[in-house]
């Protein structure tokens, strides 16, 4: 697909979620449109009175918003319409050390806290190692004499003249940003005020910890607000160049999507960057979690596979949730869905290392210029090229035959590596997908087994342009019977960012001992964050009856150093402190009733809850037999044999149709891939549930 295809975009009104209806600030139904920009490919749903529309474009790496407004003008997307964004622009600031120039305002004597951290090891045996990167060089780390205690007083007053002359220097050596963590300022932040004001007098961008953390762990504390400080400036302006494009079109209200999987406004995003860290696999998550649910299968392994990556995550019921994220090595502690990300995706390069084996990522081809199968100009083998040289992937019917793929083009490239190797270019396909899915397994594994679950008790669900293309061998390598494919997996993190509630978090240090808390003091700790929540979520426009606060401690035994967080419905301390022995033995394995227990943080997140869309189940069709919904045949391979398989077109797909394996299911948005041994039938909401020869 060329940079100028204006082809129209496909529209679905079968769709089980072509009823919408948003709750929140108007009380009618509006139009809204999730908009989730990946490394390769820029993914859209947009929601009307008529039905839902799907596109994919090409992402535009220099300026991402091109492929943003262009793909809402092929849309005609209206201008009332309310758009949701999902981004990697704060995380990819970190990655590729791109963020503003920042600058530090710390206590005397904690200056080299970033520096120190906490002394871990990246590489348990190496005996030398390089310096980590620090996002403020140490000339832009700077101390001022103030002291704040432990219980909130003040035991040395300000030097205000010492945080002038810092603030010259910061700025007389080009400093953008400032991050400001003092010791203690949670518990006082009067201090971090001041400098504040100082601070916005000169233009800068002020990132404060006793706002963006007001919580304790000094290092972890600093690095939150540094790592805020350092991507809000880059946010702010990526969020202003799409206001200005959306302006242009009329469209007013635009909403980013939080690392949490809540929604937050324009404003708040260029404040508070750090929450969007994960905002594209947080929405997929969402997505995924809601379409599961609805399909009757809230255990879910959701897998995530896009162009340049692989996000795995874990819902018991619920989805898992965690404020001990970090990225490049640095603590981010803001709450944020438990995610786990491998450098796999279609785009990933295969490649020869050192010692002679066969690699794939992390670098990836992405969309400029793509694998070589895109004919953008790639010279590289990819996963998609791979795929394609196997058979997984039908020319004919990509992106719903917007698109065409070369073979040839593949051929050349894999050619190349392959006689490296010595093999033939069909055996590298093979070895390239086989090493592909081996890191994808293993995270699968990190989030599952190594926490305690068991991945059969699980389905699998994957999404994003390429899961489902791997996720049957995936399963069965995991010895997981049951995959359940969306609808639209491959823009299913655009589907999550028009069904989150807006959300906004808020957590206070307490460090109590349980035993010493009355049900009065609890209430009296979470009253003022109750009243700002509460007041936050209804400055954006939602009803009483649509606003909740759900409170949760953070507890431990004392002398633990970590804390398990605890979700509670009253301020009972005996009902608390009950659940948290029952949580602790969950996932630990034990509980130590007798032991002392002690209250660390409270925690709020306050959400505007916004309607879902009724899901209308389809008309089952006449017979299990899908041999109307055939387009065609291709020969694809499996364990080294090549099979004469079906394509089907998703669309024509009806509740009641039955696919067997091998064969292959092709769609506007993913290609499915469906294995021998491997059976499904399409569900009353148009998934395909998947499930193993021996199991089925």
């Amino acid at each position: 697909m060329g940079d100028n295809d204006q082809s129209p975009p496909p529209i679905f009104t079968d769709s089980p979620f072509h009823r919408f209806h948003y709750g929140g600030k108007q009380e009618q139904m509006q139009t809204i449109v999730g908009v989730d920009i990946g490394g390769t490919f820029t993914d859209f749903v947009y929601f009307t009175k008529d039905g839902i529309h799907i596109y994919k474009l090409l992402s535009t790496r220099a300026d991402p918003s091109v492929a943003f407004l262009k793909g809402l003008d092929i849309l005609e997307v209206t201008p009332e319409a309310v758009v949701s964004h999902g981004t990697t622009v704060a995380t990819n600031a970190v990655l590729e050390h791109k963020g503003a120039k920042t600058a530090l305002i710390t206590t005397e004597g904690f200056r080299d806290v970033l520096a120190i951290g906490r002394q871990t090891r990246p590489k348990l045996y190496s005996l030398t190692f390089p310096p980590r990167w620090i996002p403020v060089p140490e000339e832009l780390r700077f101390e001022v004499r103030e002291r704040i205690a432990t219980d909130g007083s003040i035991l040395i007053p300000l030097n205000e003249v010492q945080a002038e002359q810092a603030l010259e220097e910061a700025v007389g050596a080009g400093a953008e940003a400032l991050a400001i963590s003092l010791l203690f300022s949670f518990a006082n932040p009067v201090h971090e005020q001041t400098i504040k004001r100082m601070a916005l007098k000169r233009g800068l961008f002020v990132s404060v910890s006793s706002e963006i953390l007001p919580e304790y762990r000094e290092f972890e504390r600093t690095s939150t607000t540094v790592v805020n400080a350092y991507v809000s400036p880059i946010m702010g302006r990526y969020i202003g160049n799409l206001e200005r494009g959306l302006e242009r079109r009329g469209n007013k209200t635009l909403w980013i999507m939080q690392s949490s999987g809540g929604i937050i406004g324009a404003a708040a995003a260029r404040s508070e960057a750090v929450r969007t860290a994960l905002s594209g696999p947080a929405a997929g998550v969402t997505g995924a979690f809601y379409v599961g649910s609805l399909a009757g299968h809230d255990h879910i392994i959701t897998f995530d596979m896009g162009g340049t990556s692989t996000d795995v995550s874990l819902a018991d019921g619920n989805i898992q949730r965690t404020s001990e994220g970090n990225i490049e090595g640095w603590p981010v502690r803001v709450p944020m869905i438990d995610i786990h990300t491998v450098g796999a995706g279609g785009g990933s390069i295969a490649w020869r290392d050192a010692g002679g084996s066969l690699r794939v990522g992390p670098e990836s081809a992405g969309s400029e210029p793509g694998p070589a199968c895109y004919q953008r100009g790639g010279q590289e083998f990819t996963v998609t090229d791979a795929n394609l040289l196997l058979g997984r992937l039908d020319p004919d019917h990509f992106l719903g035959g917007r698109m065409s793929l070369d073979r040839s083009a593949s051929e050349e490239v894999a050619d190349r590596l392959a006689r490296q190797f010595g093999m033939s270019q069909v055996e590298l396909a093979e070895g390239v997908v086989r090493v592909a899915n081996a890191k994808m397994e293993q995270a699968i594994r990190v989030i599952s087994i190594e926490r305690g679950f068991d991945p059969r008790d699980f389905t699998l669900l994957p999404f994003g342009g390429a899961g489902p293309m791997h996720a049957l061998e995936m399963a069965e390598a995991l010895h997981i019977s049951r995959v359940l494919i969306p609808r639209y997996p491959g823009v299913l993190s655009a589907l999550g960012l028009i069904l989150a509630d807006f959300v906004k978090d808020y957590s206070l240090t307490v460090m109590r001992d349980m035993a010493d808390v009355t049900e009065e003091e609890l209430a009296a700790a979470f009253a003022p964050l109750l009243a700002q929540g509460r007041a936050d979520i209804a400055a954006e426009g939602f009803a009483e009856k649509d606003i909740l606060l759900e409170k949760a401690l953070d507890l431990r035994y004392k002398g633990q150093s970590f804390e398990l967080v605890v979700p509670i419905s009253s301020y009972d301390i005996q009902e608390v402190t009950k659940a948290f022995h029952a949580g602790h033995e969950k996932r630990y394995g034990y509980a130590r009733p007798d032991a002392l227990v002690e209250l660390v943080n409270i925690r709020l997140t306050a959400r505007g809850v916004r309607k879902r869309p009724e899901a209308a189940r389809i008309q089952k069709a006449p017979s299990p037999d899908p041999s109307a919904s055939t387009v065609g045949s291709t020969r694809v391979r499996f364990g080294g044999t090549w099979h004469e398989a079906p394509v089907y077109e998703r669309a024509l797909l009806l509740p009641g149709h039955e696919i067997t394996g091998p064969a292959l299911i092709a769609q506007e948005d993913a290609t499915t891939v469906v294995p021998p041994g491997w059976r499904g039938r399409v569900d009353e909401w148009l998934n395909v549930m998947f499930a193993h020869g021996e199991h089925g």
